[in-house]
This record gives C-alpha cells, sequence and structure tokens, in this order.
C-alpha cells in the first residue's frame, strides 16, 4: 500500500499551488467582496490544461487521473472557495456527463472546447422544487418531430453565464409503473427561449457564477438528448457521485487554508508575554484541525483511486463528501477562534473560508442526504 504520490501528481500538485498562489490568492479578498468572477484566471487555466486534466487526451485533455484533478482542485480551493467551485463544476459537473455518456459526436463538438478552456461548462439539475428530491423534477421535455421542446426552471446553477452549453435535466415521458423518466439534454446557451440571470446575493463562494435558468420552450435536436433517455436518474447520480469527490477535495483545501493562517497567526499573536501557540488550549484546536484534514484528505484520495480502479466508489464519495466538509466548517470556525477579534475581520480571510465552507455541507448533496446514502450503502 503506497500512500505516496506518483512523480506526475506531484508535479500537477507543484504546478497548480504555484498558479494559485500568483494569479488567484492576491485577488481573492476583491472576488469575494465584489462577488467577482475571474474570467481571465479560468482562460490561463484552460491554457494550463487544468479544465481537461482527467480526460483523455483524445478529446483536448491531459490525460490525467482523478487523485491529480482532486489535488488540483483543492490546490485552487486554498486561494479561493468560489473559483475552486466554479473550476470543480466546470469539470465534475460540466463537462464529465458529455464524456461519460456522449456520443462520439457530441464528445467533439461540446466535450473538446471544455477541456481546452474555449467555455466553461454548468449541469442544470436543482430546481425551485427539486433539491435534495431530485425526483421532482418539473422541467419537462416533449418530442415534436425531430426536436425537444423543454420547459421548466432550473436555480443555482454554476457556471452557466460563462458556458456554451448546460446540461439541462428534464421529464421526458413515464415507465410502465408510471414513474417519471428523467432524460439529460444539451442546451446551447444561445437557445432561443433561454434565458439565464444571475442576480443572487450569496453568503460565500461569492466568486463562483451561480444562476437561475428559465426554459421557455426551448427546443433542441433530437441528437443533443445525452446518453440513454431511460437512465437519465441514474446518469446524474453517478455524476454527482464523481463531483462529491471534487466538493470534498475543495473542502480539504478550504479547511487547510483556514489551518495554515491560524497557525501562523497562533505563532505571532502574544498573549501574557509569550505566543498563544504556547498555549495548551490553543496547540489542542491546532492538533485536531491538522487531524481531521488529514483524515479528509486521505478519504478523498481513497475514493478517487476506486474511481480510478473503476470499482464502486459512491460510499466512500459520501465518506469523503460529508467529513471533508463539515471538517473545512470546523476548522474554519476554529480559525476564527484563534484569531479571536481579528478573525471577524475580513483582511485576515478566515471568516472567508467559514463563510465559503458553509456550502459544502449542502451542494452537491446535504449533509444529511450523505449520511442517507451512506446508509444505503450500508444495507440499512
Amino acid at each position: 500500500m503506497d500512500f505516496s504520490l506518483t512523480k506526475e501528481q506531484q508535479m500537477i500538485k507543484e504546478m497548480v499551488r504555484e498558479f494559485a498562489e500568483k494569479e488567484i490568492k492576491p485577488i481573492a479578498i476583491e472576488l469575494d467582496a465584489k462577488s467577482m468572477f475571474a474570467e481571465d484566471v479560468f482562460k490561463k487555466m484552460g491554457k494550463l490544461g487544468l479544465l481537461g486534466i482527467p480526460f483523455p487526451e483524445e478529446y483536448g485533455g491531459s490525460g490525467g487521473d482523478t487523485i491529480s484533478y482532486a489535488i488540483a482542485v483543492e490546490e485552487i480551493g486554498k486561494a479561493c472557495g468560489g473559483t475552486g467551485l466554479s473550476y470543480a463544476a466546470a469539470v465534475s459537473l460540466g463537462a464529465s456527463p458529455l464524456f461519460y455518456f456522449g456520443t462520439e459526436e457530441q464528445k467533439q463538438k461540446y466535450l473538446v472546447p471544455i477541456t481546452t478552456g474555449e467555455t466553461l461548462a454548468a449541469f442544470g439539475l436543482t430546481e425551485p422544487n427539486a433539491g435534495s428530491d431530485a425526483g421532482g423534477t418539473r422541467t419537462a421535455a416533449k418530442l415534436d418531430g425531430d426536436e425537444y421542446v423543454i420547459n421548466g426552471e432550473k436555480i443555482w446553477i454554476t457556471n452557466a453565464s460563462y458556458s456554451r452549453t448546460i446540461t439541462v435535466t428534464a421529464v421526458s415521458g413515464k415507465d410502465e409503473k408510471g414513474k417519471n423518466i428523467i432524460s439529460a439534454f444539451i442546451v446551447p446557451t444561445d437557445t432561443k427561449g433561454l434565458t439565464i440571470n444571475s442576480n443572487y446575493e450569496k453568503m460565500g463562494v461569492r466568486a463562483s457564477n451561480t444562476c437561475e435558468i428559465i426554459l421557455d420552450n426551448v427546443r433542441v435536436p433530437k441528437e443533443n438528448l445525452l446518453g440513454d433517455p431511460q437512465k437519465g436518474f441514474k446518469q446524474f447520480l453517478f455524476t454527482l457521485d464523481g463531483g462529491r469527490i471534487s466538493i470534498a477535495a475543495l473542502a480539504v483545501g478550504i479547511a487547510q487554508a483556514a489551518f495554515d493562517k491560524a497557525l501562523a497567526f497562533s505563532k505571532e499573536r502574544v498573549q501574557f508575554g509569550k505566543p498563544i501557540s504556547s498555549f495548551q488550549a490553543i496547540q489542542f484546536k491546532l492538533a485536531d484541525m491538522a487531524m481531521e484534514i488529514e483524515l479528509a484528505r486521505n478519504m478523498v484520495y481513497k475514493a478517487a483511486w476506486l474511481k480510478d480502479m473503476k470499482k464502486p466508489f459512491a460510499k466512500e464519495a459520501a465518506y469523503a463528501k460529508l467529513f471533508a466538509s463539515e471538517t473545512a466548517f470546523r476548522a474554519s470556525n476554529q480559525a476564527i477562534q484563534i484569531h479571536g477579534g481579528s478573525g471577524y475581520m475580513r483582511e485576515y480571510e478566515v471568516e472567508r473560508h467559514l463563510r465559503d465552507a458553509k456550502l459544502l455541507e449542502i451542494g452537491e448533496g446535504t449533509s444529511e442526504i450523505q449520511r442517507i446514502v451512506i446508509a444505503r450503502q450500508l444495507g440499512c
């Protein structure tokens, strides 16, 4: 059992860390304060090949593995949680369904521009009445000749303002038991009847683009159906399993950033004549933070390894997402506590980590849903 990174994985880690330190970290406070999407940063990511890490070279990717991709998410998230979220969503939610379920023609037409950084990608699943209960999807797609006509609304969709296409889930019919059949469709964002709004005022991950999607008699060709029309529900469950690995990696990055700042501050802050890092109360906080972050990272790597080995990974992805997201929130909260009054101030950044971390306990399956997933995997 070898826990060391390969030479390629280590190179990716160093490259992404250097990029994030230089290009993202210096502007992270501004991106958060102004709720600003760093479009130029993503163009640079595309040129570096970061948007195509886990995809084959034949589709414009780098031919890397899921572990390498998770490492990249962690390093970007460590610099800025919002930028990390948009990066993770572009790859795991936007591009992955096209790679796993798309036809060869769809991959060449829609996936390659994403992996090469020409555009981002978005995945439209959540609706006002379908969040944790994704089976409650109300957006509907009806076949009319050679086209599907789609009507409905999607909310809280990442990257839609900067994407050429959105993969949208919609009810396309009924099965033999009378249950809704949910299918996935590739919808170009310049399609008539499609409206994208980005008016949300968010608590955290403010550097990430979050949109409302309205589909009003949107027509797409029949060939824009993604994957098996009968298995759309299973397809997006698989997509979410992979996405949970990336959200867990993002959580590890945010937690690590909070820990690093807390450790440095504890060595500089002097009270009662000595650095607060010398007090056991602070040492115990730092020890717990370091331990939980390492455990979370190892769980992320295991889930990613299982996925790469084509072994079942749903349970481990849920483990990773649940533990890492809650670790990120705890670590950020303790970082604020260690900073004292300074931690409440924006300039010290740890309050931003807490705001960013909170979403990770909600998005891509709440902590409660993760526990349900795990319990089902245990046979409960």
